[in-house]
């Protein structure tokens, strides 16, 4: 998703105690970075931030580490979180700011992350891009690096090929697919769901979500 620059973004960024804009100087160390040892699980491409708002929000007893690149972006997932938390530091959550194709720079095994949430990422649907997929074989074996045993990529998208793609990425990877579906809205395989942006926007227009849940 493309995004105008957010002037504010930056400087509240600055400000804000649960913002990393340096990550990778915790590889190793997320654990003693949290206040509670509890398990550690991580959105990749957070995008505005509301889906790990609510979900840490309302699973405090879970730690959660949200992903993206883009500076406009993590303004707004800030201020979704800040909501979130009705404006009080949150204690199991952190926003870091970092390419998910050198995701290996900020976490290893010792973090102990349980599960990756991707939701709606680029679908990159030019041949030449398939590797920029974050779905895709070389960046499956890159979270291999730091995903526990039986660790677990919840995958949400509205692409049809980038869905029956990623299913073929997950098995060349070694991942084994717990569940899956093609119209997540009818066959409700997740525990909780909790909409995206883009979900509301695609479900409206009567796209069906396709999701699914690997295990390593």
């Amino acid at each position: 998703m493309r995004i105008r620059r957010k002037k504010w973004a930056k400087e509240e960024l600055e400000n804000a105690n649960f913002y990393i804009d340096k990550p990778d100087e915790f590889k190793g160390k997320w654990k003693e970075k949290f206040k509670k040892n509890q398990p550690l699980h991580i959105e990749l491409g957070c995008g505005k931030g509301s889906f790990i708002a609510k979900l840490a929000s309302e699973h405090r007893d879970i730690n959660y580490i949200a992903v993206d690149m883009i500076e406009a972006m993590l303004g707004l997932s800030k201020r979704n979180i800040e909501k979130s938390y009705n404006f009080k530091m949150p204690e199991n959550l952190y926003l870091i700011r970092k390419n998910v194709e050198q995701i290996t720079d900020v976490f290893d095994i010792s973090d102990g992350i349980e599960r990756i949430y991707i939701n709606f990422c680029n679908p990159w649907p030019k041949k030449k891009h398939n590797k920029k997929r974050l779905t895709h074989t070389r960046q499956l074996e890159l979270y291999k690096k730091f995903l526990i045993k039986n660790g677990e990529i919840y995958f949400k998208t509205d692409s049809d090929e980038l869905f029956e793609a990623s299913l073929g990425y997950l098995n060349k990877a070694g991942f084994s697919i717990i569940s899956k579906t093609y119209d997540l809205h009818k066959d409700m395989i997740f525990e909780q769901n909790i909409a995206t942006e883009h979900e509301k926007m695609f479900t409206e227009e009567g796209i069906k979500i396709k999701a699914l849940i690997a295990k390593l």
